[in-house]
């Protein structure tokens, strides 16, 4: 199925809307980059990208999630190189990207499942997606791996406890996007006449 003939997103067809549409692509910038940050501090080379392209395409058209997915990306390599000290050599820089074009592929894939997938069932949707995006990772991860070693790593418990670890930071994400709703909703309420 190519990309042109998805059904294009509407204001209302999107699965999380925290905020008002305008609002949108700077709340969901804002909430992934400090998610970023807070999971790259903790999990370092865990950082759940699965589940922040899944938020990023819920809440946004595709080419915005994009963006917002590749500055959570930025804000895990500057975290990485700067705080947390990776070696500076041609094999992490390489990760680096190997794991940017993995979280690009994620949000692509979790935008073409929340595009398809029946309006009516949003939870369903948002935990195919994740599937969906946690599998186009990894897949494009250990696509690298020939190129940039690392195969060792990738066994069933660890595939198991970092997709547990993004469905634990997905449910979190779409948690706060509900919370954020609510509290947009009530103000919006008493600033109604």
């Amino acid at each position: 199925m190519a990309l042109d003939r998805l059904p294009r997103p509407t204001e209302t067809s999107l699965r999380l809307a925290p905020v008002e549409p305008g609002s949108a692509p700077l709340f969901c910038f804002a909430l992934l980059t400090i998610s970023c940050a807070l999971a790259s501090f903790v999990f370092a080379c865990a950082t759940p990208f699965a589940a922040f392209a899944v938020v990023a395409a819920a809440m946004l058209p595709l080419v915005p999630a994009l963006a917002v997915v590749t500055g959570a990306w930025l804000v895990n390599q500057v975290i990485g190189f700067g705080s947390l000290h990776y070696p500076v050599d041609a094999n992490t820089i390489l990760w680096g990207f190997a794991i940017g074009l993995a979280a690009l592929v994620a949000t692509l894939a979790s935008a073409v499942l929340l595009r398809v997938l029946p309006r009516n069932l949003t939870a369903l949707a948002l935990a195919l997606a994740l599937v969906g995006a946690y599998c186009s990772y990894e897949f494009i991860i250990f696509a690298a791996t020939p190129f940039l070693g690392g195969a060792g790593d990738f066994t069933i418990s660890i595939i198991v406890r970092l997709g547990l670890l993004s469905a634990t930071w997905l449910f979190g994400l779409v948690a706060v996007c509900e919370i954020a709703r609510f509290l947009y909703s009530e103000r919006r309420g008493h600033a109604a006449p």
